[in-house]
């Protein structure tokens, strides 16, 4: 195996091998797979049912979530274009961990446990993209923990922002869309509702963020808003 795909994102992967479209193959791949196509807000799965399948977002955005044995929700990820998520099932995973429900009207490709793992065997070259996202994801599971210990919840929510407006990823922050409740962002950042709005109006009042209105509530971060995570 090439270690250098290691180092990459799976979409620079994808961009590296021009003869290789993950989109294409996963869409070709036979039997056990399905297009699928979800509203807004509705469940794809939920904590508890049987991991059987293997999702990839073609379009829009899906939250993850996790509820305690009380009961209390915790988001544990936003999950966007060009990834999988549900991948638990490929590792002995019989019940699904969490759910998973649309943020946005999505496309996804449903691809059962078992054509999966076929297909990385198959395809060497999308197993290579899928131990990059794997490690990828691990990393900023590592990344989250530590900020949970160490950093100020201002810095988190300042990180969880840059993190949903893709910062830093092709140099160009896309905006957040669509609008995520103050309950959602309070949760991710591991902190109360009015600690979120205290900081959103003071990231707003010195520019860090921008709403730009609208049905969806489309919120502008702004790179400005880094040194609120660099700062000291």
């Amino acid at each position: 195996m090439d270690y250098t795909y290691l180092k990459m994102t799976p979409a620079a992967i994808a961009k590296k091998n021009v003869r290789f479209d993950p989109n294409t193959f996963l869409a070709t791949i036979g039997d056990g797979r399905k297009m699928l196509t979800v509203p807004k807000r509705q469940t794809i799965f939920s904590q508890g049912d049987s991991a059987d399948a293997v999702f990839y977002v073609q379009k829009g955005k899906v939250r993850l979530t996790v509820v305690s044995k009380i009961g209390k929700e915790a988001t544990i990820a936003i999950v966007s274009e060009g990834n999988f998520f549900g991948e638990g099932s490929l590792a002995g995973q019989l019940l699904r961990m969490g759910s998973a429900a649309a943020m946005t009207d999505c496309e996804l490709l449903r691809v059962e446990k078992k054509t999966m793992m076929e297909a990385l065997h198959r395809e060497p070259t999308l197993s290579e993209m899928f131990v990059a996202y794997l490690l990828a994801r691990n990393i900023r599971y590592e990344e989250d923990l530590v900020d949970q210990l160490f950093n100020s919840s201002e810095k988190r929510l300042a990180r969880v922002l840059l993190l949903l407006a893709h910062f830093g990823k092709e140099g160009i922050p896309e905006t957040v869309v669509p609008k995520i409740s103050q309950e959602t962002l309070a949760e991710m950042v591991g902190t109360t509702r009015s600690r979120v709005s205290f900081f959103m109006n003071r990231f707003r009042k010195l520019g860090f963020i921008h709403y730009a209105g609208g049905t969806e509530g489309a919120l502008q971060v702004h790179s400005s808003l880094l040194n609120v995570v660099l700062h000291d």
